[in-house]
């Protein structure tokens, strides 16, 4: 059994040095862990709260201002923005938003606050209406308000995950107290694979089985111990394939007050939301989930069939002027052919104004590079702004694609990726698109170097698991806005 410092003595490394300098929180009674806890969600409710009360006074005295040569009325901008803040922080308060746990990242925070933000608003619009004061506030200011709020509760929402990860790595941060139990060498494994001290996580104990001792002693003193040192969490440190030890383990600790986890397996670091799913009586570790519901995939076609028709209607004369300009250009065709894989891998042919002298299609197809000079005159003005890509919106009217998704790559590539990116084939699970979140944040154009494509795979990944369709409207707007969107066009 190793306590608080002892458990920087046993381990040792990095993560030890980080368990002494945090040797104080660790041996703090509970009591005066959840009081941290408790200060810490009102610090945070308060930091909502006069994010969104000042966004409306500032929203509100600028546009009158502005509109009227005023500053407007200020008491009823505070009512405003304290009656917004009261919703939206209540909501959060429901759903444990304000948990430290929960700012040890960002990822999840905008979706999450957006969520509930349009829910704030939704409930205030209701109440304005019944109580009929809609008329005391300008249509400019609400409208103002909504955005400028989200902006302010997003910007104050990332400072304090800044602040609490920082005080995380120096093992500042109490989010969960946790006991271990398992074997030694998997203790190590845990310790110098997950840093659990960056995690918020505080090793009260550690509680070493013994793998040629008496099994039922060792988890009766465990036990014991950790009914005194009263963890949060106690999690199983054991492999998933030893039953027999696990089983052991659950039954001696399922009379500690605390929760109980078995230690994660190294494949559950490929699968960042995995779970336990359970259809009937089956139980089973849920790793990946479909990327789209059945609803999910309605809505995105249908958006998908409207826009791309009403851009075909609207972008004719550009279609029929480029075809002009193609075929004074250099001879050949004016729209080029190349197979890709889409939705499941199967394969279709992408169309595209052609851009280049040759033709290629086939495994020796080679990755386009600067100053390429298969590229012609007017290729080269094409794909710097993306409109060699426009002929795929008749792959998106015939459903091969859609207008938001993962750039397809050329078959050969495909296949040379999925050998060396790891969830490279995830790409596959959706259509892929004309555009996508990779492209507007710049990671388009040739590939040089494994870097490159790993940060455009991960970008891919990300829209995959976060798919909403005012995240598509914002990619769509960023591929014509951003400046980004036409960095390494080539």
């Amino acid at each position: 059994m190793f306590h608080g410092r002892e458990v920087q003595a046993q381990f040792g490394s990095a993560q030890g040095r980080r368990a002494a300098r945090s040797g104080w929180t660790q041996a703090m009674p509970k009591k005066n862990t959840a009081l941290l806890r408790g200060t810490f969600a009102l610090m945070a409710a308060l930091a909502d709260v006069c994010a969104i009360t000042l966004s409306a006074i500032l929203v509100g005295t600028i546009y009158h201002w502005i509109a009227y040569g005023v500053h407007g009325m200020t008491e009823n901008l505070l009512q405003l923005g304290l009656f917004i803040a009261l919703i939206f922080v209540l909501a959060n308060v429901v759903r444990q938003e304000y948990a430290i746990a929960n700012y040890l990242s960002l990822s999840g925070h905008g979706r999450r606050s957006l969520f509930l933000w349009n829910v704030t608003f939704i409930g205030a619009l209701a109440s304005a209406f019944v109580t009929k004061t809609t008329a005391d506030f300008s249509r400019v200011t609400f409208v103002a308000f909504y955005f400028f709020g989200l902006a302010a509760i997003c910007a104050t929402r990332a400072t304090i995950v800044s602040f609490v990860k920082a005080s995380a790595a120096a093992g500042g941060v109490s989010a969960r107290r946790v006991f271990l139990v398992g074997f030694e060498a998997d203790m190590h494994k845990f310790m110098e694979r997950y840093d659990p001290w960056k995690a918020g996580m505080h090793i009260v104990a550690a509680s070493v089985l013994r793998k040629d001792g008496d099994l039922r002693e060792d988890l009766a003193l465990a036990a014991a111990s950790a009914r005194m040192m009263r963890p949060d969490d106690v999690f199983v440190l054991v492999p998933w394939s030893d039953e027999a030890t696990i089983d052991a383990c659950l039954d001696a600790f399922l009379r500690v007050p605390a929760s109980l986890h078995l230690g994660p397996e190294r494949v559950l670091d490929r699968f960042v939301d995995a779970r336990i799913h359970k259809i009937g009586e089956i139980a089973s570790l849920n790793l990946i989930g479909r990327p789209l519901s059945t609803l999910d995939v309605l809505i995105k076609r249908a958006f998908d069939v409207v826009a791309a028709a009403g851009a075909l209607v609207l972008l004719w004369p550009l279609f029929l002027l480029i075809a002009l300009l193609i075929k004074r250009d250099s001879p050949g065709p004016v729209l080029f052919f190349q197979r890709r894989y889409g939705f499941n891998q199967e394969p279709f042919r992408i169309a595209k104004f052609r851009t280049m002298s040759t033709l290629d299609d086939d495994r020796h197809v080679k990755h386009t590079s600067e100053n390429d000079e298969r590229i012609t005159r007017i290729g080269r003005w094409m794909r710097r702004y993306n409109i060699d890509e426009l002929p795929q919106l008749l792959n998106v009217l015939r459903g091969e694609m859609t207008l938001v998704g993962p750039r397809p790559h050329a078959l050969a590539h495909d296949q040379q990726f999925e050998q060396t990116i790891a969830l490279y084939a995830r790409r596959h699970n959706v259509k892929p698109g004309i555009t996508g979140w990779a492209q507007v944040n710049g990671f388009r154009g040739g590939i040089s170097n494994d870097e490159k494509i790993r940060m455009r795979i991960e970008h891919d990944l990300f829209y995959i698991d976060n798919w909403t369709l005012l995240l598509d409207l914002r990619i769509l707007f960023l591929t014509v806005f951003s400046r980004k969107a036409y960095r390494n066009a080539f």
